[in-house]
């Protein structure tokens, strides 16, 4: 088959991915030095870090589920080929090379070193005074019947489909497919998952994420992810910022702790049977009198 047009041609000049392309070429090409460090001199080839980040942007823009079904929409989808950096031709890697390759790349500081280059790019739309910061469940790549019992007592049930009037928690099971996902519902009355806790820390201005990060689910771990992103924020610096976050954030620790780094909380009050954490520290400004923009009432 021949074609008169090449990949570039192809991608409409209006496309959302160029100026993403465009922003994150500048980025790489900023961190070359530390990708040539990712090289050894002998050895097998492995996916170029370059095309890596460009494919896991992919992977998180289209909410493409799996390494597998990502390699195979870049072998066919010519938008993609043009985004990660491959010709018409080029062979794409096996997905199992690309995973291992991945967990390479993200485990180093490479990662979170690209993620640091691209905020700073935006750093001009972005405020360095008021943030919000929030938790999500991200279920895991694996089913509730690879959740097995540790001890293997349950060897039996051939398929782990047999689970429904069973006792299972993460002491005493886990994931054959997926060891460090853990069994975990966001609120009570909702559906346990296996499942990881997505974390971002967002400026107020517009909206922008100025810093990320996953870890296991548990009922501290949001509190905890919260803390260190808000440590890192406020390394060298002076100056109080303030962080805004829901009710579940509304913990003695999480506040005292907020208090230390110089941090002033704006929490929802979770006031459900129990007395709020806030004191008049807080409460006193006018974003907690005023929640949901109604005027408080004046004292007498």
């Amino acid at each position: 088959m021949f074609s008169y047009l090449t990949l570039e041609q192809r991608v409409p000049q209006d496309h959302p991915l160029r100026e993403i392309r465009t922003l994150t070429d500048t980025v790489l090409r900023s961190l070359s030095a530390e990708f040539d460090k990712l090289y050894a001199a002998t050895g097998r080839s492995s996916v170029a870090p370059e095309y890596m980040l460009r494919a896991l942007l992919l992977q998180a823009f289209y909410s493409i589920r799996s390494e597998r079904q990502l390699v195979e929409q870049i072998d066919y989808n010519l938008l993609f080929r043009w985004f990660v950096g491959l010709g018409m031709d080029d062979a794409v890697w096996n997905h199992a090379v690309f995973s291992k390759n991945r967990d390479r790349l993200l485990n180093s500081e490479v990662a979170q070193q690209f993620f640091t280059a691209v905020n700073e790019q935006a750093k001009r739309f972005m405020s360095d005074d008021h943030f919000t910061v929030d938790g999500t469940l991200i279920q895991a790549w694996a089913s509730h019947k690879s959740f097995r019992a540790k001890d293997d007592s349950d060897s039996d049930d051939s398929d782990g489909a047999n689970f429904h009037g069973q006792k299972r928690s993460n002491d005493t099971h886990e994931s054959t497919t997926d060891p460090d996902a853990q069994l975990y519902k966001k609120s009570y009355g909702k559906e346990s998952h296996l499942a990881y806790l997505g974390h971002a820390l967002v400026e107020n201005r517009n909206g922008l994420i100025a810093a990320a990060m996953v870890t296991q689910a548990d009922g501290y771990a949001e509190r905890e992810a919260a803390l260190l992103m808000l440590q890192d924020k406020q390394r060298g610096r002076k100056r109080r910022i303030t962080v805004g976050a829901d009710k579940a954030y509304d913990t003695k620790d999480f506040i005292a702790a907020t208090r230390a780094l110089n941090v002033t909380a704006h929490v929802t009050k979770n006031e459900k049977g129990r007395r709020s954490n806030l004191d008049r520290r807080t409460t006193r400004h006018t974003s907690i009198a005023e929640p949901r923009g109604i005027p408080a009432t004046p004292s007498a």
